[in-house]
């Protein structure tokens, strides 16, 4: 328990709970932080099946990733807000890769546009070592 401004609270309670969401473990109990790829392309949609296939590819590897589709146009409120990792650009949105280093850069986030053949395929697998090769 702890004091502040005479109030006592339970740490374990106020502090855990955000723990968890950015720690996970491995098969082995090893704490790590948990992957976060946010994927963006016009209207969010087109890349929600993408992220069913890498969360799939996530899972057989034994990788705990937070992996989320967005618009473009809602991507600012999203980078404000939550800690990601890395950012992908779905390739009908490469146009845009240059508005996104500017505003990525300064937070550390890696950015890349997804291959168009892996997209179109909806290749998973592929499009999820993609972005853990640009968290190395």
């Amino acid at each position: 328990m702890i004091w502040e401004d005479g109030l006592k609270f339970n740490l374990s309670s106020y502090i855990l709970p955000k723990l968890e969401r950015v720690l996970a473990t491995d098969k082995k109990g090893c704490i790590y932080m948990k992957k976060t790829i946010m994927l963006v392309c016009a209207a969010g949609m087109s890349t929600s099946l993408m992220v069913a296939r890498m969360q799939k590819a996530a899972e057989a590897k034994g990788i705990e990733a937070d992996i989320f589709a967005i618009s473009a146009g809602e991507a600012d409120a999203y980078l404000d807000e939550k800690k990601v990792d890395v950012l992908l650009l779905g390739p009908q949105v490469r146009f845009m890769k240059g508005q996104f280093e500017e505003k990525v850069a300064p937070m550390g986030i890696a950015l890349d546009v997804i291959q168009m053949t892996d997209y179109g395929m909806m290749n998973g697998e592929k499009v999820l070592d993609q972005a853990l090769k640009l968290m190395k």
